[in-house]
């Protein structure tokens, strides 16, 4: 597991609602090493957002082992699952998910909050440097409605980061964005693996996905692809 960030060894999800089953993840297995960056794509119902939500931990399996670094987080109760997804995920959601009456600077900080290992000077670094690798830091007493989107997103993204997390989760980042900023997010995101980031992005977008250095295709719960990607960044990029 030392060069792995994720291993998922046969992972099912049954949802159970009356009588009905619903298998939206099937014994699914899958390596992701430290550094990598990794687009999940499929049709609306493949399960690819289910399978974002168990590797932020989010949601558990039903059946098949996870290991996140070094934690077995199959089996671990709330509060542990609390405290890992805190410190060693970051989430980047395709509606943002600022909070309205914060500014940038205190949506940035607030999962720092939490965390006990950081005091309030620590934290205001973290903030800071994350806000400077979005270049957002002239926006910092600004409030999401006085943000453009993809202004809003950059300020999403700092908040991922700043916890220096060993893996970013990006579900659909450019989906409520304008093509100017979706190519600037994707950007963004270019420049933070270059940096030795971990991204698992889910997006529908196949030029999005091009910018990995794999895809994963999921249908029916199922990963039915798994490849380098064809094009390189800067083909992308022309």
């Amino acid at each position: 597991m030392s060069d792995l960030i994720i291993k998922l060894d046969n992972m099912s999800k049954v949802f159970f609602a009356d009588d009905i089953e619903t298998h939206a993840l099937n014994k699914i297995s899958l390596e992701v090493a430290k550094q990598e960056y990794i687009a999940i794509s499929g049709p609306s119902g493949s399960g690819k957002s289910t399978l974002l939500s168990v590797l932020g931990l989010l949601d558990t399996a039903t059946d098949g082992h996870y290991h996140l670094a070094d934690h077995l987080v199959s089996n671990i109760n709330k509060t542990e699952r609390a405290r890992i997804r805190n410190r060693e995920i970051g989430y980047i959601f395709q509606s943002f998910n600022l909070i309205s009456d914060l500014t940038v600077e205190e949506n940035v900080e607030l999962p720092l909050t939490y965390r006990t290992d950081l005091n309030k000077s620590q934290r205001k670094d973290k903030v800071t440097n994350a806000l400077k690798k979005v270049n957002m830091l002239h926006r910092v007493s600004h409030y999401p409605s006085q943000l453009s989107g993809g202004q809003q997103q950059r300020v999403a993204i700092a908040r991922a980061i700043a916890g220096d997390p060993k893996l970013i989760l990006a579900d659909e980042p450019t989906g409520n964005l304008d093509s100017k900023n979706a190519h600037d997010v994707l950007q963004l995101l270019d420049d933070l693996h270059r940096d030795g980031a971990t991204i698992c992005m889910v997006t529908h977008d196949p030029r999005s996905a091009q910018r990995a250095q794999r895809n994963i295709k999921v249908l029916d719960g199922r990963i039915v692809l798994d490849q380098p990607t064809t094009l390189n960044n800067e083909a992308v990029n022309a």
